[in-house]
């Protein structure tokens, strides 16, 4: 386990080097995550402008729920993104060949060798907006289950991610499917119940953007029923075994750039 965290640490510590180079990048950042958020902050202040809540989310509430879409989608782009992302550029080009003959486990190779360190901008913004939320709130409602949601959100986003890669051993360009999740994450500015059933149904279990953002706000909030967090970490846990599964799948039908 120690070995790991020291091998993350090194991934993290070149991911900030390679970030380094190009300082600009770090501004160019901090200007499309404000764009973003003055765009979600405008959206509420039109909204609560003409209503005192939305399918019962309160202005506050619905900033926590604001945070958290920074939160998870800051860590998603940080790490996730990127290093999935390069994974199946490599099996296009044939480069991943390399990773398999490395003394470590390749799926935890391919889930973390590149950090993008800038979109770290986003997490600490939905940070600070769950600060404020939470202050105007007054305290902190459930702060065990949102820290186990927001786990088991990750866990949900990163098994979807390594699936949707995954493929890539058998289906060679799946950009398009990429853009498809941003644009359904995008979603997830609001809470699902407020979307017609057919759309709720497909952010819930189609594109789990559910499970990362409205489930962790429901815990902030003390909207999260029990049943809820259990299915949360019964689905987290049960996609993270699938991936796993499914990478073990894929790399046996990988052919290699000998092939």
């Amino acid at each position: 386990m120690l070995r790991y965290l020291h091998i993350g640490g090194l991934f993290l510590r070149i991911g900030a080097l390679t970030e380094l180079e190009y300082r600009a990048n770090f501004f160019i950042q901090i200007f499309q995550s404000i764009v973003s958020l003055v765009i979600s902050l405008g959206g509420l202040t039109v909204i609560f402008e003409n209503t005192e809540s939305l399918n019962g989310w309160t202005a506050d509430e619905l900033l926590a729920l604001v945070g958290v879409y920074f939160l998870i989608g800051g860590l998603v782009k940080m790490v996730v993104q990127p290093s999935l992302t390069r994974f199946m550029n490599a099996i296009r080009t044939g480069s991943l060949d390399f990773t398999f003959i490395k003394p470590v486990d390749a799926q935890f190779v391919v889930s973390i060798w590149q950090v993008e360190i800038w979109n770290v901008v986003d997490v600490l913004i939905g940070l600070g907006v769950i600060g404020v939320a939470l202050t105007r709130m007054g305290e902190v409602v459930q702060f065990v289950p949102f820290v186990l949601t927001l786990l088991a959100g990750s866990a949900i986003i990163y098994s979807f991610w390594l699936i949707l890669a995954a493929t890539t051993f058998w289906f060679i360009n799946l950009d398009n499917t990429v853009i498809v999740f941003e644009s359904m994450y995008e979603a997830g500015r609001w809470p699902v119940g407020i979307y017609p059933a057919w759309l709720r149904y497909a952010l819930t279990f189609f594109v789990p953007v559910a499970f990362a953002v409205t489930v962790p706000a429901e815990a902030l909030t003390g909207r999260l029923s029990p049943e809820t967090l259990v299915a949360a970490l019964g689905l987290a846990a049960a996609l993270l075994v699938i991936s796993r599964v499914f990478w073990r799948y894929g790399v046996r039908h990988y052919s290699g750039a000998s092939a």
